[in-house]
């Protein structure tokens, strides 16, 4: 049975991938993956803020003795609240390369070019096979048009394109007014390959501090629905890979996305929750529904219920929306 799939130029074994998370800034940790049937890996993510304290570093011991500085202090993020440091992480990209066989995604996160392109080109000579930009933007200036955010997504990626020759995946959130246009225009502006899609992770309120807090919540089954709507979508229709990333936590939810056309399926809050050795679990259901259903390859299975192949194209789109309103039954 051939569980092998392409995904940003590659031929990965299977399409499990674990996506950025803190279990990737252990080597050790990498190397289980690996073990346990891990394609690929994307590290943990390196910040933007990351990247403008370093300059700022650099700034501070060019001009220590004025004032210049304090208020940068209280502005930007401390030291602690990141995983690894700039060269840290160049340092673990290539301690990565040499310890394990499978390709190493390395991962930046930001919202602006900033210092993207400098550090992309240093994360391909660390000997990274591919990278994912992770843009994790959330417009609040009320004068900001949605063709200015748009921009914004299309100027990082193609400053990163013109200094990296290594493939280039951008991992986006689906709030956008036409997501379809907006895939479209990133594929056309280069895009490898998309990771649909990035979770925002909203504040909660400490009712007795009265304080606003960061409140992660790790994803649900039910959060699959969206990545596997548009990639079903989206199948056929555009050049670049699809990675689905999001509610992936049992083998069903692998197939369900080959289905509709994933090229690979990326997984955290499920290895977070039951270990990375779940890597396993997930192969081998693929593998006995495959065999049960008389399956050869997941290739054969890719997109054969995406919108482009499905006999009910309306399932993806509003007609289906309303039937299904109108068939549920009350208890």
């Amino acid at each position: 049975m051939d569980l092998s799939t392409s995904y940003l130029g590659m031929t990965l074994r299977t399409p499990l991938v674990p996506s950025a998370s803190p279990l990737s800034g252990d080597l050790d940790n990498i190397k289980r993956m690996e073990d346990a049937g891990a394609a690929a890996v994307v590290l943990y993510s390196l910040f933007e803020e990351q990247l403008t304290r370093d300059r700022f570093e650099l700034h501070h011991h060019l001009t220590q003795g004025t004032e210049s500085f304090a208020e940068a202090l209280t502005y930007f993020p401390e030291p602690t609240e990141f995983h690894l440091g700039p060269e840290a992480y160049l340092n673990h990209i290539r301690k990565a390369k040499d310890a394990v066989d499978i390709p190493i995604i390395a991962s930046l996160n930001g919202a602006s070019i900033g210092g993207w392109t400098s550090y992309a080109q240093q994360m391909q000579q660390a000997g990274a096979d591919a990278l994912e930009l992770n843009v994790y933007h959330i417009p609040t200036d009320l004068e900001q048009t949605a063709a200015a955010v748009e921009q914004t997504y299309l100027d990082i990626l193609q400053a990163v394109k013109a200094v990296v020759s290594i493939p280039v995946a951008l991992k986006t959130g689906p709030f956008f007014s036409n997501m379809a246009s907006m895939a479209r225009r990133l594929d056309h502006a280069g895009a490898d390959a998309l990771v649909l899609f990035n979770r925002f992770y909203q504040p909660d309120i400490d009712l007795e501090a009265l304080e606003v807090r960061p409140h992660v919540l790790l994803s649900t089954p039910q959060a699959l629905r969206l990545p596997l709507t548009w990639i079903g979508i989206l199948h056929g229709r555009i050049r670049a890979d699809l990675a689905a990333t999001s509610g992936i936590h049992d083998p069903p939810d692998v197939l369900k996305l080959l289905m509709v056309g994933a090229n690979v399926t990326m997984l955290c809050s499920v290895l977070l929750e039951r270990g990375i050795d779940h890597l396993r679990v997930l192969e081998q259901g693929v593998r006995e529904w495959m065999a049960a259903h008389e399956y050869v390859s997941v290739r054969q299975m890719q997109g054969s219920m995406s919108q482009i192949n499905c006999a009910d194209s309306s399932a993806f789109e509003r007609a289906h929306y309303v039937s299904s309103l109108h068939s549920y039954k009350l208890a």
